[in-house]
């Protein structure tokens, strides 16, 4: 279950137990306007996503979401890890935090233990990441973790525009 650790975080799979904070998480203003709405109301909801998402995940892929603890508390913060999505050629990195948690370098921390995890251990090559163009903030960190922009997409069944990174 345990996948990587920082100075002070844990990065583990998700579990079906883990479903109350999911449906914490993506019912919180950001999630809902930079990530949208998953229809995740109930915490049946909630186990349907976990296992229809990152367990499934690690089933096919040997990889997914992960959840974020604090490494003391084990209180979860946030999400993050890859995603195979069928429309993209690559691996894409994801990551989304209760809102108490963002702009404390926190997402920064636990998205480079990421992408180390990723690149040494899974062997993951080209990674991706797409984001909201209004989402400054995973804009930012993205570009500070050494992505770089490549181009705008339309992406999902609206035909969103997001930014396109590479590493």
């Amino acid at each position: 279950m345990f996948i990587h650790e920082t100075e002070r975080f844990i990065l583990r799979k998700f579990v079906l137990a883990d479903a109350p904070f999911i449906l914490e998480l993506l019912n919180t203003p950001t999630w809902l306007q930079f990530i949208g709405d998953k229809g995740v109301k109930s915490l049946e909801d909630a186990e349907n996503y976990l296992k229809n998402g990152s367990l499934k995940s690690y089933e096919e892929h040997g990889f997914g979401f992960y959840l974020v603890a604090e490494k003391l508390t084990q209180r979860p913060i946030g999400m993050c890890g890859f995603i195979k999505r069928q429309e993209l050629e690559n691996v894409d990195l994801g990551f989304a935090f209760l809102p108490e948690f963002i702009g404390k370098g926190f997402g920064f921390e636990i998205a480079q233990a990421t992408l180390n995890f990723g690149k040494g251990v899974l062997k993951l090559g080209r990674i991706i990441a797409i984001v909201d163009p209004l989402n400054t903030a995973s804009n930012s960190l993205l570009q500070k973790l050494g992505f770089v922009f490549e181009k705008t997409i339309h992406f999902g069944e609206k035909r969103t525009s997001l930014n396109l990174y590479g590493i």
